[in-house]
């Protein structure tokens, strides 16, 4: 069942207490309408932050090299996986994404009763990029997070502000066969497997007692702080989760039901076209726009169970899902980076590598997010020219999924080369239904 567009009301909220919060999605067999597991993330932001897409391709590296992320610096591997990410355009991680592989990342905000370090460490977004670059599994990319997050832990402001903004995080990482959920409370974490069913994550520890594997010490601590008697069985939400929780993680609590509810509904027949509709519900905060932060940039990813089907991922390069295009990329000979979805740089002088960091403001928008804007503006003023424009929109999505049906049902096998570009060429023409 295919979820409708929504209209172009927004949803009414003016509270200061607006929550920086996000959803992720995965439907794995015989949840899924289709032999594949199925990924889905919206990115919940700032309402001014700019998201690019970007591709990096594979690539070796010298023994001994070292890599900067946002902050710090970490050992560089020998060898990194291509990926394509959806990022938050100042920063070097990002909220999104997916690698060659056909390994899926998303990850949320989530606060603990585990104290928030001081100081300038990996993001959760970094994590996020690192394990898609150095793995070929979910599960693999589970264990480069938790050892990286052993190593180097988790820090440091989150939005692009003089005012420090900082949480820990939790993932959702799916593959082909399975997908895992990863919870953090510093360099503690639990993760949980599944291998089928539906599930999603919403700005709070989740996994209660199903535990599928943990850091070693995490009991022990809980015991230490003294939030868990060692009696019973272990319950990490219930242990973790503070006592008291933030305005943001309340909102949360009802998005994280309202999803798992409009996954139920559509147990055994999850679609990429169901997870887009749940993207755009409005009624349940799940498509955000309340107060300063909004959806900024979604993503939806089908990943065949069958290794000789290409995984595509959907991405919209746009804020407001309900108003977006979701655009089919596939890793091909073909792949190169779209220049209308990457942002403007600025070196040495870009506030997030001066010190004091964020002390100044520059444009980060992308060609294509300058004519998203300027084509809400048009929806909003001129209904006749929005109507057209939103059934521009409708006609180049649907394009994408019936290139995605007809390679699931092997009714279109176009040559590498052309699979590889699939991206670029609907980025432009949605860059040109705007001009």
């Amino acid at each position: 069942m295919e979820r409708p567009w929504p209209e172009a009301e927004e949803m009414a909220s003016s509270s200061p207490d607006a929550p920086c919060s996000c959803d992720c999605f995965v439907s794995v067999p015989p949840a899924s309408a289709i032999p594949a597991v199925i990924f889905a993330k919206n990115s919940d932001r700032p309402r001014d932050e700019v998201q690019e897409v970007v591709f990096v391709p594979a690539g070796t590296h010298a023994p001994g090299s070292r890599l900067q992320c946002t902050y710090i610096e970490v050992e560089q591997v020998s060898k990194t996986h291509a990926v394509i990410l959806s990022r938050p355009s100042w920063l070097w991680g990002a909220e999104m994404g997916a690698n060659e592989h056909g390994v899926c990342i998303g990850n949320e905000a989530v606060w603990t009763k585990e104290p928030l370090r001081e100081g300038e460490a990996l993001l959760g977004m970094d994590l996020l990029r690192l394990a898609l670059e150095r793995s070929t599994s979910a599960q693999e990319a589970l264990h480069v997070i938790t050892g990286l997050l052993e190593r180097y832990g988790q820090g440091g402001s989150c939005l692009e502000d003089p005012a420090p903004f900082c949480y820990h995080n939790t993932f959702l990482l799916a593959d082909r066969t399975e997908a895992w959920v990863l919870e953090t409370a510093g360099r503690l974490w639990a993760a949980q497997r599944i291998q089928e069913g539906a599930r999603n994550i919403s700005n709070q520890l989740s996994i209660g007692t199903d535990i599928s594997a943990q850091h070693p010490e995490l009991q022990t601590h809980a015991q230490a702080q003294g939030w868990w008697d060692g009696q019973g069985t272990f319950d990490f939400a219930q242990v973790f989760s503070l006592t008291q929780q933030p305005v943001r993680m309340e909102a949360a609590k009802a998005r994280f039901l309202a999803g798992r509810e409009l996954l139920r509904q559509q147990q055994g027949g999850i679609t990429a076209e169901v997870m887009m509709g749940i993207l755009r519900d409005k009624e349940s905060g799940i498509c955000m726009d309340s107060g300063g932060f909004r959806t900024t940039a979604s993503m939806v990813s089908v990943l065949p169970q069958d290794p000789m089907q290409p995984c595509m991922h959907f991405l919209t390069a746009t804020p407001d899902p309900s108003r977006s295009v979701f655009k089919p990329f596939i890793f091909g000979a073909g792949v190169a980076q779209a220049p209308q979805v990457l942002s403007p740089t600025f070196g040495a002088q870009d506030p997030v590598r001066t010190l004091p960091r964020f002390q100044t403001q520059v444009d980060r928008r992308h060609i294509l997010y300058r004519g998203h804007q300027a084509a809400l503006g048009l929806m909003e003023s001129d209904q006749d020219r929005g109507q057209q424009l939103r059934q521009k929109q409708r006609d180049l999505e649907q394009e994408g999924l019936k290139a995605l049906r007809g390679l699931l049902a092997s009714e279109w096998a176009p040559p590498f080369q052309e699979l590889g570009s699939l991206f670029q060429a609907f980025v432009k023409r949605e860059s040109q239904a705007y001009l």
